[in-house]
């Protein structure tokens, strides 16, 4: 619980400055390109590190891995302050910071989640990442308004000192906290070579088990096409509400709402006992409610699409971190976790890298009065400003829908909680076994 405070903290400075630099950035460039790279520059650095920082976690002292990333966070955030408030801040300034906080985020996310299964038993790992889902959305609720009037009052740079002060809250929970590392298991020592043997190992692990390969594929697709419609979100909106940033502001909190209830949901009921089909029916209905946010034009159908959209969000990621979890040996989980990240997000920068030019140079000019797709779409999704990447969002949408219903025809990815033979299931939540140091 003390972890998780500061993370609540840490999360809430990360999305108030991640809203501020999204404003900022379309207000100086107009481009839904410019937004696009910052995400790209962020995922793709950490998506090449994660293999090598999956085997570090593992050797290494999770709680130290953690730290580190938080204060490589913090010292990015002076260095942009400091451009800021020397009138110096440029946007390739924030690619480059993507860069350094994307490497960072390598080694915090698999040590974060390897942490979990040392510290919660394994009947508890639903509500315990429910709860974590809770923080992470949660924090979206206020974040944005906060963000949008500290803009007005206090500038970009009013934001960065928050993410400053609350990256410290981070750090000092995590001092005050013990966590253990896992005993070595028989799979952890077999595992065992030299650091680049090891940053390959998560691969071999998930290549022979066609279960969780198929449960990382879903994500794989799933986040290709969810990418695109996340990316081309905010300029829709603002480009669709004359760069209103309250209006963005006030949907991404009111939707949030959302993420809250289903954390709530999940940490209280911990999931399905089948937690596949948290993962599939999840998918599904987050592509349908995507489609929802595509065809909206006005804020009330905007809020409501981000609202039923976030609601899911922690049932899907919570049931999946929870099989992971309770089949993986904790002692390779730093390993096999980066890998897993690895291939869940290998498309993302692909798919930021296609959002951005697709929507400014194809789907935009398209979908303006006269334009080649006014005609035929234009009675679904409108015509105008914004309107070739509400219509991009709803194509990309109807694809995740049909990657997360269309799991269930694949009985090796229904069956992937029963079909792991058991000699191979280290149960996460065995306090003699995981936590003991």
């Amino acid at each position: 619980m003390l972890i998780w405070v500061g993370q609540v903290f840490s999360l809430l400075g990360t999305n108030i400055s991640a809203f501020g630099v999204t404003v900022w950035a379309y207000q100086k460039t107009g481009s839904a390109t410019a937004l696009a790279l910052i995400t790209f520059f962020l995922v793709t650095p950490m998506l090449i590190v994660s293999p090598l920082a999956g085997a570090l976690v593992d050797r290494l002292n999770r709680k130290l891995m953690m730290m580190i990333s938080d204060l490589a966070s913090g010292l990015v955030s002076v260095v942009l302050l400091a451009l800021y408030l020397t009138g110096r801040l440029e946007i390739w300034h924030f690619y480059v910071s993507s860069v350094l906080i994307g490497i960072g985020q390598a080694f915090q996310w698999p040590a974060y989640s390897a942490a979990i299964s040392t510290l919660v038993p394994k009947e508890q790992l639903g509500r315990a990442n429910g709860l974590i889902s809770l923080a992470e959305t949660g924090t979206d609720i206020i974040a944005p308004i906060l963000a949008a009037g500290m803009l007005g009052l206090l500038g970009l740079g009013g934001i960065l000192m928050v993410d400053l002060a609350t990256l410290a809250l981070a750090i000092g929970s995590l001092l005050i906290v013990r966590i253990p590392q896992p005993q070595a298991t028989q799979v952890g020592i077999a595992s065992r070579g030299s650091l680049w043997k090891e940053s390959a190992y998560g691969f071999i692990y998930i290549l022979k088990r066609p279960g969780l390969l198929g449960l990382q594929t879903v994500f794989l697709l799933g986040n290709f096409f969810s990418a695109i419609s996340y990316t081309l979100m905010a300029p829709m909106i603002l480009a669709r509400s004359a760069n209103n940033e309250l209006i963005l502001g006030t949907v991404n909190s009111i939707g949030a709402i959302g993420g809250v209830v289903g954390g709530v949901l999940m940490s209280a009921w911990g999931g399905a006992r089948r937690k596949i089909h948290g993962v599939l029916m999840g998918w599904g209905f987050s592509g349908v409610f995507g489609v929802l946010m595509g065809v909206g034009q006005t804020p009330l159908v905007w809020t409501a699409a981000r609202f039923l959209g976030t609601l899911i969000g922690p049932v899907v990621n919570a049931s999946n971190q929870s099989i992971w979890q309770a089949r993986v040996a904790p002692d390779v989980q730093g390993r096999v976790f980066s890998t897993r990240r690895l291939i869940a997000w290998v498309s993302m920068p692909l798919a930021t890298l296609v959002a951005g030019p697709l929507a400014d140079y194809v789907m935009e000019p398209a979908m303006n009065e006269g334009g080649s797709l006014a005609s035929v779409f234009g009675p679904i999704v409108g015509v105008g400003p914004g309107a070739g990447m509400a219509l991009t969002i709803a194509v990309a949408s109807i694809a995740t829908a049909m990657i997360g219903f269309g799991g269930y025809l694949f009985p090796i990815l229904r069956g992937v909680e029963t079909r792991i033979p058991e000699d191979e299931i280290f149960l996460a939540g065995d306090i003699e076994t995981a936590s003991s140091d």
